[in-house]
């Protein structure tokens, strides 16, 4: 199986490690420690050596961090893992704090009120995070420091780095050569005024390469860093043994490779201005070349917006890894209205059934994240995975939630359903048809050219806001194209300013939660085109969807739907028979035809 349903921290062990990490903060010189959930290459997903909070905490979330104080030890977490982090921590070791209410500043401002000096990996923390980290703390008598990494130090069974062999992007999913891509992105350095530009983030190597890795789980990147250089030439530093002859005949000539361990001194063998992303860039990045007097220009990673702008081969390999997926996700859907009512089924028979129906496609790379299957109450856990000791059946009169994904060689699914298993418990079906509504409302939206998902997000939420509800995440995140599942820069969210454009592929997932009880998500994935000339010829924009999957018509109160929502969901629901129904199985195909009826 893909998925592991063991509990790969040890919660229990949490006291005894925190001890310990606080007598090397004591033998350091310090008061304090910064343990992050980013590694190196700030990636919100890490390879078991850099899963230091989760080793440190037993907190297994994809955001966060611990500061760890003589008295206290808080954890940091937003709206997704408060439930969950009150799971996995030892309670009497360790303090959840809502973050980013409170902010990191603030928190250890009133914990050390006569100041202390505060360490930090900088290898693991951006530049922005501790330039904003120090503005905030000024006058406060707390020095931010510089130290090594202390979790290393006392992690004595420290897993070894991955390993993992990259492969070759094909050019008919890529659209474009690496070649191409550097030369385009070189030339936009020199119209910088920059001679090169520092590369940190995997799946901005990996896109700009046409190269595909293993070494973060569901995520097909490679870890590395490189250096663009202006005339379109690159230094990537890797370790060798990752790099097959064929993917080095694919890099060519114009790419220099170089062992990761060289990039500390490639970074001060540079000269001219060098373009460094202060916001995913680690801090150290800039102190190596600051101190080998290397002019820096401050500014975004030249691969993140042409990588989240899908070319027209990228969007194609999308739409087919969605039909193929939805085709399987049909498969399943069908033997899971069946088998459920039967009883004995758990939350992790329908994981692994899940999986195998994707398997069955026969081109599952791999799946694109730990699928989230919470039943009843385990689905208002907003990134809950189920483990063995977790596990839970799946009871008649409770909701299912299931959040999954998958990577194919051409493009990279999400797909979010809420589905009844028997009655649906009391007031169910109306908080669903509110999330519904929400959903429907940001699918349809037409909007001028220049908005951000700022100025969308409130658009998935005014039905639940109405009735007084809300949920504690954004409504979408960027998707990559056969890469990474969360992909920036775009967001549907309150706190994203960046300008939405033709070619980006987000999730549009609202939901609510009612703790203890049960969860409610619907997510499909929408791409953004140009939208057809109206009124006085403005540039806008609008959504296509790219999921096709029925949604549960039985949590759906109908008559709290406007006419032109259901319109919106027949004609969906159509546009999925139609494309689905030719390629399942023919009860597969019955089930379908049901769950699609216009309502």
């Amino acid at each position: 199986m893909f998925q592991d349903f063991t509990t790969r921290s040890a919660p229990e062990h949490g006291p005894a490690r925190l001890e310990q990490l606080r007598e090397a903060i004591t033998h350091a010189g310090l008061t304090g420690f910064i343990v992050p959930r980013a590694d190196a290459h700030q990636g919100e997903y890490v390879a078991d050596c850099d899963a230091r909070l989760g080793w440190l905490t037993g907190f297994t979330g994809s955001a966060g961090f611990c500061a760890v104080l003589p008295e206290v030890a808080g954890v940091f977490i937003d709206g997704r893992y408060r439930v969950q982090v009150r799971a996995e921590v030892d309670l009497a070791a360790f303090t959840p704090v809502h973050w980013p209410e409170i902010k990191l500043a603030a928190w250890l401002i009133e914990q050390l009120p006569k100041g202390g000096r505060i360490g930090f990996d900088p290898w693991l923390h951006t530049r922005r995070e501790i330039d904003e980290l120090r503005r905030a703390l000024e006058g406060s008598g707390i020095e931010l420091a510089e130290s090594a990494n202390l979790i290393d130090a006392i992690w004595s069974d420290r897993p070894a780095p991955p390993l993992a062999p990259a492969r070759i992007h094909p050019p008919e999913f890529a659209g474009e050569t690496s070649g191409e891509k550097r030369a385009r992105l070189g030339a936009a350095l020199t119209d910088l005024g920059a001679e090169a530009a520092v590369l940190t983030l995997p799946d901005s190597i990996a896109w700009l390469l046409n190269i595909r890795g293993a070494d973060i789980p569901r995520n097909p990147v490679m870890q590395a860093f490189a250096v663009l250089h202006a005339n379109g030439h690159l230094t990537l530093f890797v370790e060798g043994t990752k790099l097959s002859e064929d993917v080095r005949v694919h890099l060519g000539d114009e790419v220099t490779l170089r062992p990761i361990s060289a990039f500390e001194a490639g970074l001060r063998s540079l000269t001219g201005p060098v373009l460094v992303d202060p916001g995913s860039a680690p801090h150290q990045v800039g102190r190596e070349l600051q101190e080998a007097e290397v002019a820096v220009i401050w500014g975004e990673d030249p691969c993140i917006l042409p990588k989240a702008c899908k070319n027209a081969a990228e969007v194609a390999g999308m739409k087919a890894a969605h039909i193929r997926d939805a085709a399987a996700l049909v498969e399943f859907l069908c033997w899971l209205d069946h088998a459920a009512p039967q009883g004995g089924l758990t939350e992790i028979d329908v994981v692994k059934a899940l999986e195998n129906a994707r398997r069955g496609t026969g081109q599952l790379l791999d799946i694109s994240f730990d699928t989230i299957c919470g039943a009843g109450p385990n689905g208002a856990i907003v990134h809950y995975r189920v483990t063995e000791p977790t596990n839970r059946p799946v009871n008649a009169g409770e909701l299912l939630l299931i959040d999954s994904g998958a990577q194919y060689p051409d493009g990279t699914t999400d797909i979010t359903r809420t589905l009844a298993i028997g009655q649906p418990p009391e007031g169910a079906a109306e908080a669903f048809t509110r999330v519904l509504q929400g959903m429907i409302a940001l699918s349809r939206a037409r909007f001028p050219k220049g908005l951000a998902g700022r100025d969308l997000d409130a658009l998935a939420r005014s039905a639940l806001w109405a009735a007084g509800y809300d949920y504690d995440h954004g409504t979408g995140h960027g998707v990559g194209a056969a890469l990474c599942v969360h992909e920036g820069p775009a967001r549907i969210s309150r706190i994203s300013d960046v300008p939405l454009a033709p070619g980006m592929i987000l999730s549009n997932e609202p939901g609510y939660y009612r703790e203890g009880h049960w969860g409610i998500r619907i997510e499909n994935l929408i791409l953004v085109e140009t939208a057809p000339k109206l009124g006085d010829g403005r540039d806008h924009l609008a959504f296509a969807t790219l999921t096709w999957v029925p949604i549960d018509r039985r949590l759906i109160l109908v008559e709290r739907l406007s006419a032109t929502e259901r319109d919106w969901l027949d004609t969906y629901h159509a546009g999925v028979f139609a494309r689905i129904g030719p390629l399942v199985s023919a009860p597969a195909r019955d089930w379908l035809k049901a769950a699609c009826q216009p309502l």
